[in-house]
């Protein structure tokens, strides 16, 4: 589904599913990851793809330690040139995707795919996440080297002997192609338009969850 980016324009679709009985993907505690990535430089990177990047954006932006979160697109043929419009036509290979940077001394790349699993993305959903369908939104890691790439794989199989998901997790370990930064109308989009109808439905509740569980790891102001 095309997201509207205008606070009042928003197509039949997107209205229905703002008002529809269905909610965002359910908080689940994931478990504290068994192997970890050991930081190779003071500040690190992290790619996600999740489903809207607006809402991943908008809870990684919340998480101490985040420098900063940029939402764009990754997963796509490495040369090829995309924007919003191109990719959510579902046919270009890209997933709407952040990139996340963030102190290692104050947050890890474990502890920010134990946020991502437990309230941002279903691992068990293919190319669907809540209201959006579409390999543009499919559930995807894009390790940046080796060690983010060992504890990824270690983790999605830690997650699915836990069993906290009565379907097989279908989340993927991707090979990073590079990454392409989104229009400025979509960076910051949570903190910019908080009472969006989309926003409001479907990523203020993942904010919100993300909150309640990791209280410690939350902080009210986000980063840029």
């Amino acid at each position: 589904m095309r997201r509207s980016k205008g606070l009042f324009l928003l197509p039949l679709a997107a209205l229905a599913a703002a008002s529809s009985p269905l909610h965002a993907e359910p908080a689940v505690p994931a478990p504290i990851p068994a192997l970890d990535a050991q930081p190779t430089r003071s500040l690190e990177t992290a790619i996600f793809a999740g489903g809207c990047y607006w809402g991943v954006e908008g809870v990684f932006s919340h998480v101490k330690g985040v420098r900063l979160v940029v939402a764009g697109f990754a997963g796509g043929p490495r040369d090829r040139k995309v924007d919003y419009d191109m990719v959510s036509g579902g046919d270009t290979g890209f997933a709407e995707s952040v990139r996340v940077t963030y102190d290692p001394k104050l947050v890890s790349y474990g502890t920010l795919l134990r946020i991502f699993f437990s309230v941002i993305t279903d691992p068990t959903t293919l190319n669907y996440q809540r209201p959006d369908s579409g390999t543009q939104y499919r559930s995807a890691l894009f390790p940046l080297n080796a060690e983010q790439d060992k504890a990824a794989r270690a983790y999605l199989v830690q997650l699915q002997k836990a069993g906290l998901w009565r379907d097989p997790i279908v989340t993927r370990v991707e090979p990073f192609t590079g990454f392409q930064d989104a229009g400025a109308d979509h960076q910051d989009f949570m903190a910019r338009y908080p009472y969006h109808p989309y926003i409001q439905r479907w990523d203020m509740p993942k904010l919100k969850a993300f909150r309640a569980m990791y209280p410690t790891l939350y902080r009210a102001v986000p980063a840029a």
